[in-house]
């Protein structure tokens, strides 16, 4: 595990200057077994660690393989859709930019329901390595995309991106469940959040991996830029770079797979829903390096308790019914306006002038700049937001956080929108760039983290994985709306001065207003969602309870809604 070893020394720092005591308060409503009690109140130690670098790298690749595309399809129009004598350069037709863009994420949002519901039936461990090795195969699968004629590399391209998409998709639910599940409650916020912010660095490095490779390419095989000679522009060993890319995603995946296999089921899911207590006492005593006490008296009862209600119940929509619409709804409006942003920077980049036009660039040269200019975004807000989330989320809590992310993302999309022409005059370029990173930084400082680890901490073990991939298929259906339709929105509303074969759009400006509305709405569905700062996953989910009541009328959920806890 070598390979992971800076990874870990660099949380452990990160997380020792975190570690305040340890909270000492271990009473709960209900009996809870000895071994759940110990995780809950277990000081930060190794195995945190290596378990947020086993889950965070699959996020890593995760943020890379989602987001590398965009750094490639001007690419793939140049070399499959060029035109001779066309005053521009070759571009994906709508539909297949679409597609392309898309098709991961609808093959996300399948798999996060699919493996979430997959991971409480089976258990987490027996279908995390399924999807691991799904993104393995299908990572590589996409760069050895073939066919003789455009049409069938783009279909053999956005086959194997459905198919990663279907893998990415499970690992959101089961890396949430597995890190929330392992956690002490003191940090679990942090520890959530920490294999979240593994998406920045993936899209970090996805950026920086494009820059080298391009810059290496581009010494190695001059050409002049398409004003100059339109057909020498791109030269044909470009089409090794897109291929190299999206390859690249496989490998730090493929090197987390044995450590994944190593890890044990999490105890919650082996007493509470797999109803094996001992066995999960015997996997914690060899993780904590303690021994946990079995329990025989408390085993038997757990064996002989019903399994409680289910997703589709009255008990549930009573007891859970506003936080899943709290989660999913917040989910889903925030992908609207983060995946839009994300996947259509370059086009943002285009419209204000800080890219240079297309045909006064070659092929390879081209995604040198896009993969800079999201480079910088990322360097610059992206990967610090989220870490400010690590910082901070388990002393502001994921309410106030969620809040003040909506808040600042609406106020700098609103700023930016309004008076955007003043941004387009190239004496404001630079700040219009620190505006538009603000917006990044705010969403990951903000709901693009707390949408994702709330869920994985506010539901019962039983549905636990179910719950959190419904949210996240919520999220990325939103992502499928603001990439499908960002690609027309965005387009210039003079239809002389669209990209080739769109119609019309709204343009920049208004479609950035639009965006601002969605974070709005954002801020609003938030007093949905229930605080679960410094309480015991039991707790939130109120299992305990259940063990007290049992077929007794449920208790008032007011403790567990949308206040924050001071």
């Amino acid at each position: 595990m070598l390979f992971h070893l800076p990874s870990i020394l660099f949380l452990t720092l990160f997380f020792s200057l975190l570690q305040g005591t340890d909270g000492k308060n271990t009473a709960m409503a209900g009996e809870q077994l000895q071994v759940l009690n110990a995780l809950d109140v277990a000081k930060t130690q190794w195995y945190h660690f290596t378990a947020i670098i086993i889950a965070g790298m699959g996020f890593f690749t995760d943020a890379y393989d989602l987001f590398c595309i965009s750094l490639v399809t001007k690419l793939l129009g140049r070399i499959y859709y060029h035109v001779d004598g066309a005053e521009k350069p070759g571009s994906l037709p709508p539909n297949v930019s679409a597609a392309v863009n898309g098709v991961a994420l609808c093959g996300t949002l399948a798999g996060q329901l699919f493996f979430g519901w997959l991971g409480d039936k089976l258990g987490r461990k027996k279908v995390y390595g399924m999807t691991l090795m799904l993104m393995v195969i299908c990572s590589v699968a996409s760069g050895l995309s073939f066919g003789h004629t455009p049409k069938s590399v783009m279909a053999t391209l956005c086959f194997f991106r459905f198919w990663l998409g279907f893998g990415i998709g499970g690992d959101y639910p089961l890396s949430a469940t597995i890190m929330s599940e392992y956690a002490n409650k003191k940090t679990r916020g942090a520890f959530i959040a920490a294999v979240f912010a593994m998406q920045g660095f993936g899209i970090l490095s996805g950026g920086i991996f494009a820059i080298i490779l391009s810059s290496s390419f581009n010494a190695m095989f001059e050409a002049p830029s398409y004003e100059v000679d339109a057909l020498r522009s791109t030269v044909p060993q470009a089409d090794y770079v897109w291929r190299i890319i999206l390859m690249v995603g496989a490998l730090p995946a493929a090197l987390t797979y044995y450590w994944r296999m190593k890890m044990p089921e999490t105890a919650r899911y082996t007493a509470l829903v797999a109803k094996n207590a001992k066995q999960a006492a015997s996997d914690m005593s060899k993780v904590l390096q303690m021994d946990i006490e079995a329990e025989p008296q408390k085993i038997e009862q757990i064996k002989e308790q019903k399994s409680g209600f289910g997703l589709f119940t009255k008990e549930f929509a009573k007891r859970h019914g506003l936080h899943l619409i709290g989660t999913t709804s917040t989910w889903f409006l925030l992908d609207i306006a983060f995946y839009s942003q994300n996947l259509f920077q370059k086009d943002i980049f285009s419209a204000i002038g800080w890219i240079p036009s297309a045909k006064s660039m070659n092929a390879i040269d081209e995604v040198y700049r896009i993969a800079r200019a999201q480079t910088l975004i990322a360097l610059c807000s992206t990967v610090p937001g989220y870490w400010f989330t690590v910082a901070f989320i388990d002393k502001m809590g994921r309410f106030a956080i969620q809040l003040m992310g909506f808040f600042f993302m609406t106020v700098f999309m609103f700023a930016l929108a309004i008076p955007y022409d003043h941004w387009t005059h190239k004496d404001n370029r630079i700040g219009f760039v620190i505006m538009y990173s603000l917006t990044f930084f705010f969403a990951n400082f903000g709901p693009n983290a707390t949408t994702f680890v709330v869920p994985a901490e506010i539901f019962p073990a039983r549905l636990r994985s179910t719950c959190h991939g419904i949210s996240a298929a919520s999220g990325k259906l939103g992502a499928i709306v603001g990439a499908f339709g960002f690609l027309y929105l965005a387009q210039n509303q003079d239809k002389h001065k669209t990209d080739a074969g769109y119609p019309a759009g709204i343009g920049v400006k208004n479609s950035l207003i639009v965006l601002g509305v969605v974070n709005a709405l954002g801020f609003l569905f938030t007093f949905l969602v229930p605080e679960s700062k410094g309480k015991s996953l039991e707790e939130m989910s109120g299992e305990n309870e259940e063990k007290e009541q049992g077929e007794a009328e449920p208790p008032s959920s007011s403790g567990r809604r949308t206040a924050p806890v001071a």
